[in-house]
């Protein structure tokens, strides 16, 4: 017992996630933690934290290494990312974007600004089979 346990380093992180276009604060956005391991694994465990009325949110003890963020907010694209925690305080800001439309042929796109090519019908000279 002469040893002394080696003491694990933790951090204080706190998030402050916004809205991407107007810089706007996101309120009750589910941001998750994971660790990561050497070799880039998200390991077992985590934890789930709100965001407040002014997009900000924290946690004190977050073990030193990477740690892999994911952001949930409804109406808003999934956000995620690997960070190296390696202070003892960190302050990190999200900024979430609203998902992109999809294209459907179904949709009139006659006012598109880059309307799809259309297919050449085959040269005169050639016989259809």
């Amino acid at each position: 017992m002469g040893q002394k346990d080696k003491e694990e380093v933790a951090a204080w992180v706190h998030f402050l996630v916004i809205k991407d276009d107007n810089g706007k604060p996101v309120r009750s956005a589910a941001v998750i933690m994971h660790p990561v391991n050497s070799e880039g694994k998200q390991g077992k465990g985590g934890m789930e934290l709100k965001t407040d009325a002014e997009g900000k949110t924290d946690f004190d003890g977050v073990p030193y290494g990477k740690l892999r963020v994911q952001v949930l907010a409804q109406g808003f694209q999934t956000y995620g990312e690997d960070f190296d925690v390696d202070k003892a305080k960190m302050e990190i800001t999200i900024k979430l974007k609203r998902p992109h439309g999809q294209y459907s042929v179904y949709d009139d796109h006659s006012k598109d600004s880059n309307p799809p090519a259309k297919q050449d019908a085959p040269p005169p000279d050639q016989k259809p089979n």
